[in-house]
């Protein structure tokens, strides 16, 4: 990548994808740098080798993001289980919460229990207000299987992956993300420029004035 490509010339493909032709490797370089971007050699066993103008970082969350995509798609859906009681404090709602949307991330279905003792049976309420805070915590990345109903002690619901959600929430944090990266790269060009400017009082200096 980049000043560790070692061949002299490299078959080179634009950032869109379009065919540049042959280009000797210094020039490819200025050109990916003048993007602000990267030279990266993808088919280092051609003749000759091939590269392309991107952005490396991205290209390799990418490829990560994929890569966690394809295991969790690998992975056997199994249904969890987490327990909650009606008289559940914030910290442990919050804990048991998390895991609940681990689950739903990993690709599982999740069973959410609510176990009621004693007295508490008198006050199913109670439980239907924990499962519901459950859902608005977990947000859109789940869509309630089954809804809350009671069975004996313990009341109880299954929620499962929204995959059409999920996707959009990724791709919305995708945007978010490449948007910042371009924002950030805008304020480097703008803060270089500046600092390319002359000087007002340096121009005087120099016409002596």
């Amino acid at each position: 990548m980049n000043d560790r490509i070692r061949s002299r010339e490299v078959r080179l493909i634009g950032p869109t994808g379009d065919q540049l032709g042959i280009k000797a490797a210094p020039e490819a370089l200025r050109m990916a740098r003048g993007l602000d971007l990267d030279l990266v050699e993808v088919a280092p066993n051609a003749n000759p080798p091939v590269c392309r103008i991107m952005d490396y970082g991205k290209f390799k969350y990418e490829e990560g993001q994929k890569a966690k995509d394809a295991r969790r798609k690998s992975t056997n859906v199994t249904v969890k289980e987490v327990k909650y009681r009606p008289k559940i404090g914030i910290g442990d709602f919050d804990t048991k919460t998390r895991n609940v949307i681990r689950f739903i991330d990993e690709g599982h279905k999740v069973k959410v229990t609510l176990q009621f003792r004693g007295r508490e049976m008198a006050h199913p309420e109670l439980g239907t207000k924990i499962l519901d805070d459950v859902i608005d915590a977990v947000g859109p990345a789940a869509k309630v299987d089954t809804r809350a109903r009671l069975e004996g002690r313990s009341m109880t619901m299954v929620l499962s992956p929204d995959k059409k959600a999920q996707e959009a929430i990724k791709k919305a944090a995708a945007d978010a993300e490449r948007e910042a990266l371009e924002s950030a790269k805008q304020e480097a060009v703008a803060e270089k420029e500046v600092e390319g400017e002359p000087n007002a009082e340096d121009e005087n200096v120099e016409n002596g004035g």
